[in-house]
């Protein structure tokens, strides 16, 4: 049966003595030329929408926290009726370089329970394996993989809490920044 299907293949193939005509190569050569422009194109403006959401977030940070620092506001109201509002913000994520440190600190620090442990187990194409494992691991013969994360936002909420009790905490290895950020909310 399979060489009926291999003898079909190769009925069906195109003869590769036939030379195709140079209208047909111009057709094929200027959609490559197309593909070769869109893919310029996408990453052209990859590199415009990044350096865009690096000035807003400048701007936001930076920019108008300062402007109305200076001026001894939080908040202001446009005449366009948008309101424009000052409020502290946090940002954390522990790189993976620091991970282990980062974690032993939390630890070492009481607050390990905010590490989330994934366990999993490989077990192929093999369901009842797997079935065996959820069910005792040990019994199964199987070694579980385990990995440990801090989810992003439990991150940020915990170093906020933190700042905000006055307790003492390394920003630095868990990439935190603290800082203002405006919004601006139509009226």
């Amino acid at each position: 049966m399979t060489d009926d299907i291999f003898a079909e293949m190769e009925a069906d193939a195109v003869d590769a003595t036939v030379i195709p005509e140079d209208a047909d190569l111009s057709g094929v050569a200027a959609l490559a030329k197309k593909q070769l422009q869109l893919e310029k194109a996408v990453t052209d403006t990859e590199e415009v929408l990044k350096n865009l959401k690096k000035d807003l977030q400048h701007t936001q940070t930076r920019e108008i926290p300062d402007a109305l620092s200076e001026l001894g506001l939080s908040s202001i109201s446009l005449d366009t009726g948008e309101s424009v509002v000052v409020k502290p913000f946090v940002s954390a994520s522990i790189t993976a370089k620091r991970k282990e440190e980062a974690h032993d600190w939390l630890r070492a620090n009481g607050h390990g329970d905010i590490i989330k442990a994934i366990t999993s187990v490989d077990t192929g194409r093999d369901v009842d394996a797997a079935e065996r494992a959820r069910e005792a691991l040990a019994a199964a013969g199987l070694a579980p993989d385990t990995k440990e994360s801090v989810h992003s936002g439990t991150l940020k909420a915990f170093v906020r809490e933190q700042v905000e009790a006055g307790v003492p905490i390394p920003l630095e290895l868990f990439g935190a920044f603290l800082g203002q950020k405006s919004t601006i909310t139509k009226g």
